[in-house]
């Protein structure tokens, strides 16, 4: 394992480029906070993010943010010397929120608890350090595996916007890699020697069985129909722009 940036595949550079250019997501003077959960996704577009900074005409600062919820199947800890030796400015929450869910939470998602305090986290480390954006790893697996679940589930037409602003207005959050497919991060975060950290908590293998379902359907009807995520892409573009059924782009409810 080398904690040396390393260089990014020219695909994933390529598509999280495009994805940046084509939904604006990265301005000049941004100042740019990755919430780094250490698995293949988030590593691969820290250095994505901080190759792309280095070389790309827009100026924009980069930093990074682990939230560790201290579940003891989860120790994101390693990333601290990793990170020190990037030199990418970096910043640790540990707070309990497995504790707080078991005192808080009445009924509902563990994992959506832990999510939203994730993101409230996240929030107020960007405003306390000046950061105006965050940049989140979903690719486009995770999309299409959300706006299917919204169909045959919620009967709705939804997935992850690729950009939008928080209820605030104070935050832009982004989602560069939402081009990128997941084998893509997960072949580069293999040969890269990345220090993937494994997440393994049980509320979240008891509860992402939709989810996974999803995903088995969606390989399975990939063997026979190799264009279908091109075609996902361009059925999800208008949601992902936050312009379906007249939303504004930023303004869609996020998940």
């Amino acid at each position: 394992m080398s904690s040396a940036p390393v260089k990014p595949p020219r695909g994933l550079m390529t598509q999280t480029g495009k994805a940046i250019h084509d939904f604006a997501m990265i301005q000049d003077g941004d100042r740019v906070l990755l919430g780094l959960s250490g698995g293949k996704d988030s590593l691969a577009l820290l250095h994505i993010l901080n190759n792309l900074r280095q070389r790309a005409p827009v100026k924009f600062e980069l930093a990074a943010c682990t939230v560790d919820p201290q579940s003891p199947e989860y120790d994101p800890s390693p990333l601290k010397p990793y990170m020190a030796a990037l030199g990418i400015p970096y910043f640790y929450e540990s707070q309990n929120i497995v504790e707080q869910a078991g005192a808080h939470m009445q009924g509902g998602s563990f994992c959506a608890y832990c999510s939203r305090m994730r993101r409230g986290i996240l929030y107020r480390v960007a405003r306390d350090h000046g950061y105006n954006v965050l940049a989140l790893a979903q690719h486009l697996d995770d999309l299409a595996e959300t706006f299917m679940m919204s169909i045959f589930f919620g009967g709705t037409l939804r997935t992850m916007q690729a950009r939008y602003l928080n209820d605030a207005g104070d935050i832009r959050i982004i989602r560069p890699l939402v081009y990128a497919r997941e084998r893509q991060t997960r072949d580069f975060a293999r040969n890269a020697g990345l220090p993937v950290i494994h997440e393994n908590c049980p509320a979240c293998f008891a509860m992402p069985m939709q989810r996974y379902q999803m995903k088995q359907l969606l390989a399975d009807q990939e063997k026979r129909h190799n264009n279908l995520f091109a075609s996902l892409l361009t059925a999800m573009k208008p949601i992902m722009s936050g312009i379906n059924k007249g939303d504004k782009l930023g303004m869609h409810p996020q998940p």
